[in-house]
């Protein structure tokens, strides 16, 4: 799967599944732009790891929820590089709230939210799609949640955030072809320091160590499982386009009842 010369933006790639998508992306051969909101210590070493596997990178601050930023990123990759073959719209955010906490979300928690986590993936599909479409072709992936499908999760603003980027994949799948695909991933339970530092040591050891115990394939993913389907997304599935795929390890099965013995 050899990309070279092409150009993916990654938003959200300073850690956890955009670095990793970032970097198996240039191992691949494409330039890419790292994006980050505030970790720009991380980020620096997400385009170091990048520039390490022979590619060109370029390092934008952005915050995806403000157009001005998503344009101004977008243009960023073309005043180097002239084209924008891949978008992985990666970047986003949550309050950890019970969900039987109704008083726990406010409507501000939900504006911001919805800010980064729907409104922003259309503005950097905006932002990207004229010149995918003056290439004649262009990739874009989501990042969404099993969250969006399950209505499980950080919080029910997430959870809700997810399954509108999850339609909302459909929608511009169907505005952006011939050109353009558009897919979404849908992580389970990942291995990151974000959901770790969200849920709090004790809790996040706990909840993995649950996942790993009920889903079929007994593990919890980490961020280079969830980053292999994107990238088949990305630079291969050229007949796939609007499609939401679960990668959680089969935890969306449940548990399958047991027959009773004789």
């Amino acid at each position: 799967m050899d990309a070279k010369g092409k150009v993916a933006i990654v938003t959200g790639s300073a850690t956890g599944v955009g670095a990793e998508v970032a970097r198996q992306l240039a191992e691949r051969g494409c330039n890419v732009v790292i994006n980050y909101t505030k970790s720009e210590a991380e980020a620096r070493e997400s385009e170091a790891a990048c520039a390490a596997l022979g590619v060109e990178t370029l390092l934008v601050q952005a915050d995806v929820s403000r157009d001005e930023d998503c344009r101004r990123m977008a243009q960023a990759a073309l005043d180097k590089w002239g084209r924008i073959d891949v978008l992985v719209n990666n970047a986003g955010t949550s309050k950890f709230v019970a969900h039987d906490d109704l008083e726990g979300l406010t409507a501000e928690d939900f504006q911001r939210i919805y800010a980064v986590n729907v409104i922003g993936p259309y503005q950097m599909t905006r932002a990207v799609a004229p010149a995918m479409k003056s290439q004649g072709a262009g990739s874009v992936v989501m990042i969404s949640s099993l969250a969006g499908v399950r209505g499980v999760g950080s919080s029910i603003a997430y959870a809700a955030s997810k399954g509108a980027l999850n339609n909302m994949t459909m929608s511009l799948a169907r505005a952006l072809g011939p050109e353009i695909r558009v897919n979404t991933v849908c992580p389970g339970f990942i291995d990151t320091r974000w959901l770790r530092t969200g849920l709090g040591a004790e809790k996040f050891d706990a909840m993995k160590d649950a996942v790993a115990r009920s889903n079929p394939l007994k593990a919890a993913s980490t961020p280079v499982e969830v980053a292999e389907p994107v990238i088949y997304f990305a630079l291969s599935a050229r007949h796939t386009t609007g499609e939401t795929l679960l990668v959680d390890a089969g935890t969306h099965l449940g548990q399958a009842a047991r027959m009773p013995q004789r």
